[in-house]
């Protein structure tokens, strides 16, 4: 069975576990792997799960690098994923490890702290050990669970109060082994009052090898604080990933959070994100591009506890070939949460008979003073605008690609840093012509 398989690890592998990681994450090892046993992995009958096989992903023997052997990889030399003109300060992750080797950059404004989460622990173990695995609940989720009994480093983005930084944080996550690989990666971002942060993750396959991603990201907005969270994938077929986000928001606090889909294997995504002091508000964006048989599957919470909050949430799907998209989104607005504005979409094309899509928004409302919407799409490019486009002289190829490309680019043009936004709509288009679509500069992919 395969939860037997990661109880075994766990049980014959603690102590290299606790020796290799810092006490703050030991110190609530045991228990989520108490929360992961009474679980296991969840079939399909549970409804969050219902559309990716979570037992599938996890029942191949990958392997696992707990001694933290060094990887043989400087990605400086080896990948370069900066946007142009986008002047961010560049930090990586390999497979689970901060690399602590960066060169020298940008300074970060007094009291910031960007770094190894295991490392930074030991030295503020009171500040961390306050915030993680708080709000990202092992006994709620299996996978988070996994995450937490697993994870033995990571990376910390703390800003203080009141402290704005200005230059965007980019972060590569970088697979990078020899043989098939399981890594556990775990993220914890901790905005005080009046913080301000934009960050950019890109997720990179480095190897044509089989990976396993599991990753928990658990974010903290606090009151009138600012949090630009922007995910990009781009990996490849073999790469299976499974990313369970955590957002908190405090009173006026906001978040703007976009995950953009353009390479990947089987991609599994969940977003929880709760305004629980008044008048937060968050819009979550998504988009997918996929073809062959990829799979991707996005699954939202949004959760209104407090009154005067606002949400918006817009996710939309290009399916292509024998691809498989998902999106369950939820937004819960409790009793006393008034004058709650909610409005949700999913729209959808499948580009060819067999493409698959299976959508299902809902909304789930106890007070009486709201505004809430919610609707989903589902259905091929308008056979009269390519007519059109194809009588002015445009070929069937072209005029499918720039509908594709006018459909997709409404959430990218969401995207509030222009030099990103600028690249996405290149990276897009490429991917829609069938053209590698990794970042210029990238040695791996020449």
């Amino acid at each position: 069975m395969v939860n037997n398989q990661y109880t075994d690890i766990y049980k014959e592998c603690r102590d290299m576990l606790c020796q290799h990681s810092t006490e703050v994450m030991n110190a609530v090892r045991d228990q989520a792997f108490g929360d992961f046993q009474a679980q296991g992995f969840p079939t399909r009958k549970v409804e969050r799960c219902k559309y990716t096989d979570m037992e599938k992903l996890f029942e191949p023997d990958y392997g696992l690098n707990l001694k933290r052997l060094d990887i043989p990889v400087n990605p400086y030399n080896a990948f370069k994923c900066d946007v142009p003109n986008l002047s961010t300060s560049l930090y990586f992750i390999v497979n689970d490890a901060f690399y602590s080797k960066n060169d020298p950059k940008a300074p970060l404004p007094e009291g910031v702290i960007i770094g190894s989460l295991k490392e930074e622990a030991d030295r503020h173990p009171e500040l961390i050990g306050k915030y993680y695995a708080r709000i990202a609940k092992t006994d709620e989720d299996a996978v988070t669970a996994l995450n937490t009994m697993l994870a033995q480093d990571g990376l910390l983005v703390y800003v203080p109060k009141h402290v704005v930084v200005d230059r965007a944080i980019q972060v590569i996550n970088i697979l990078r082994s020899d043989v098939d690989l399981m890594v556990n990666r775990r993220v914890l971002v901790i905005l005080e009052e009046g913080a301000d942060i934009k960050l950019l993750f890109c997720d990179h396959a480095a190897d044509d090898r089989n990976f396993l991603a599991t990753q928990v990201i658990e974010a903290y907005v606090g009151d009138n604080a600012s949090l630009h969270l922007y995910c990009l994938e781009e990996t490849h077929a073999k790469n299976k990933r499974v990313s369970n986000l955590y957002i908190k928001q405090e009173a006026n606090s906001r978040v703007n959070h976009t995950i953009i889909t353009l390479h990947n294997g089987i991609t599994r995504n969940k977003t929880d994100l709760t305004l629980s002091g008044e008048g937060a508000s968050c819009v979550l964006n998504g988009c997918v591009i996929a073809d062959k048989e990829q799979h991707v599957d996005n699954n939202t919470l949004i959760d209104h506890q407090a009154a005067h909050c606002d949400s918006k949430e817009l996710y939309k799907y290009v399916l292509d070939d024998k691809a498989t998209g998902a999106f369950a989104g939820k937004v819960l607005v409790r009793q006393g949460a008034q004058q709650t504005t909610s409005e949700e979409r999913n729209n959808n094309i499948c580009a060819t008979k067999e493409a698959r899509m299976f959508t299902q928004p809902m909304l789930e409302i106890y007070a009486d003073d709201v505004k809430c919407a919610h609707g989903s799409t589902v259905g091929q490019l308008n056979d009269a605008a390519l007519f059109y486009m194809q009588q002015r002289g445009i070929s069937q190829k072209e005029a499918k690609l720039l509908l594709e490309l006018a459909f997709i680019n409404e959430v990218v043009d969401t995207i509030q840093l222009e030099p990103l936004r600028d690249r996405l709509h290149h990276l897009v288009e490429k991917r829609f012509r069938g053209e590698l679509s990794k970042c210029e500069g990238c040695k791996l992919c020449r």
